[in-house]
């Protein structure tokens, strides 16, 4: 083990090491497990350090998750030979989360670790684990990050400094599914801050986003990246950067696009937390 004055190793086999030590340390384990890459990396290296039997999987289940992804959740933790809990969360009763502010992202925490907390003592599980890794911590506004640290949750891929791109290199290594998959943030994150968030605005956007998917899919189009964005009563369609010209120019795929007054392409294509944006420039007015 290094002294407190080495630099910690920055290679991803150094980092996997320490991330194993950090995992055996906790004993046992509820990891918040959403499906995604980080989660799903984190799920599978806390069997490999802790056993199946000291490690659960907890996928909160609410209108703001989509039903695919619950699906591939559960098929991922049984691949793993995990115990995997669907306890229902209820964020959209709290205020500051159905006012859908900047800050939604804390109540949505707070919402998980309150049910997750008092699962993890029930079943004697020493922690609750979140998948937040080195880079979550380094961009400027991440409310969610916060709430988990004031419930008590533990980041080991953060703590251990994995990035995301060494969290997908070390799941394309042991040959998880999740290794490439794209990023897929809740529902909720569709929707234009100071909107009202309910269950059937969210029903509205993964209806949107599931049809335009399998046209595109059907007229020969890969889409590897697609947001259908709520702007109230207009959708603006985010697909990967490749694909945006050509989906300008077939209104009948924009036509699966049902339940808004309008539907426009956004001609910069796909980002992660493009909603965020506006806040951006409402800091610098």
């Amino acid at each position: 083990m290094s002294s407190p004055d080495t630099p910690p190793d920055a290679t991803l086999p150094g980092r996997l090491v320490d991330l194993d030590r950090r995992l055996r340390d906790l004993q046992s384990v509820v990891v918040a497990f959403s499906g995604g890459a980080d989660s799903a990396f984190l799920l599978a290296a806390s069997v490999r350090s802790l056993g199946a039997t000291r490690v659960v999987a907890a996928t909160a289940v609410s209108p703001s998750l989509p039903a695919a992804e619950l699906d591939q959740a559960r098929e991922f933790a049984h691949g793993l030979g995990v115990r995997h809990l669907t306890p229902a969360t209820d964020e959209m009763s709290r205020p500051g989360y159905a006012a859908n502010g900047p800050d939604r992202c804390f109540h949505c925490k707070a919402e998980l670790l309150a049910v997750l907390a008092p699962l993890a003592s029930e079943l004697g599980m020493r922690a609750v684990a979140t998948g937040t890794n080195a880079d979550d911590a380094r961009e400027g506004f991440r409310p969610g990050i916060r709430a988990a640290a004031l419930a008590g949750a533990v980041t080991p891929l953060r703590e251990a400094g994995l990035t995301k791109q060494q969290v997908r290199a070390a799941s394309r290594s042991w040959g998880l599914a999740t290794a490439d998959k794209p990023a897929a943030a809740c529902l909720s994150s569709r929707v234009a801050y100071g909107i009202e968030i309910g269950p059937a605005r969210l029903g509205r956007i993964e209806r949107a986003e599931a049809d335009l998917r399998r046209a595109m899919t059907d007229a020969g189009l890969a889409v590897r990246n697609l947001r259908v964005r709520d702007l109230g009563d207009r959708a603006r369609i985010e697909v990967d950067r490749h694909l945006v010209d050509e989906l300008v120019r077939r209104p009948d795929l924009l036509g699966a696009v049902t339940g808004f007054d309008g539907v426009e392409v956004d001609p910069r294509g796909f980002r992660s937390g493009s909603m965020n944006e506006a806040l951006a420039r409402r800091a610098d007015q």
